[in-house]
């Protein structure tokens, strides 16, 4: 008889992972390794919430993990083909606005959900969290060889994850968080960064000269004291055409 669990085992396998190991690797933040074997041999009961999860990463309908053909939801395993399609893709999560010289009231009771997209993984960082920012104003309109305008939506990695592993450098286009009044108040901008031997510059790349470059010293704090930190690195740049 085929059981959910049956149909769990296949789906992983079909995806390309050998074993619970390979899966839970490959998605250390969306799969607990344990919990896949205790679903996979039925120690453990499958949760529709677990099942959509699954079906998300392994590229089949979240039904036939829990019913198989023919059963309540009467849906089937999509092909392979876009299976192998989907096991590159992640959730990114829309973090909020970059605009230069605004600072935004900190909601330290936003019990909001997270909106997600689904991103490509990031083929240089796989296991980093993709973030997303929505460009607002013209800070970076001159910014070469691609100006960043208003509008387009930023696709980052978090800095935290990869602080380790990459070694901030001059010309990096990132995300700078600067806050005040004791981390009350938040700016989220986009800049362009240029290091020296005692201070790091973040560099508005605009047509518009109201911009100014934010400056942190070896004390870590900017030249009017506010706190400031790189908060993701700019991988990639999106926009929709108008009209659809």
């Amino acid at each position: 008889m085929d059981l959910p669990k049956d149909r769990l085992r296949r789906a992983r396998e079909a995806a390309g992972f050998q074993t619970p190991t390979d899966a839970a690797n490959a998605f250390p933040r969306d799969i607990n390794k344990n919990t896949l074997i205790s679903n996979e041999n039925g120690n453990r009961a499958i949760s529709k919430k677990a099942a959509e999860k699954y079906g998300e990463l392994f590229g089949v309908k979240a039904g036939w993990i829990l019913f198989g053909d023919g059963g309540e939801d009467e849906v089937a395993p999509v092909p392979s083909e876009i299976t192998l399609s989907r096991i590159g893709m992640v959730a990114g999560r829309v973090a909020g606005v970059v605009e230069a010289g605004t600072f935004r009231e900190v909601d330290e009771f936003d019990q909001s959900d997270a909106v997600e997209i689904m991103l490509p993984r990031d083929e240089k960082f796989p296991n980093a969290r993709q973030l997303i920012f929505d460009c607002s104003g013209d800070s970076m309109n001159d910014l070469r060889p691609r100006p960043i305008f208003p509008g387009d939506r930023l696709v980052c990695i978090s800095y935290e994850d990869v602080e380790h592993l990459v070694e901030l450098r001059s010309g990096m286009v990132v995300v700078v968080e600067r806050t005040r009044d004791g981390g009350h108040f938040r700016e989220w901008s986009v800049k362009q960064l240029e290091l020296f031997g005692d201070r790091a510059e973040f560099h508005p790349r605009s047509t518009n000269p109201k911009h100014k470059s934010i400056v942190i010293h070896r004390d870590h704090e900017a030249d009017d004291g506010v706190s400031v930190q790189v908060i993701a690195l700019v991988r990639r740049v999106m926009n929709e055409m108008p009209g659809f």
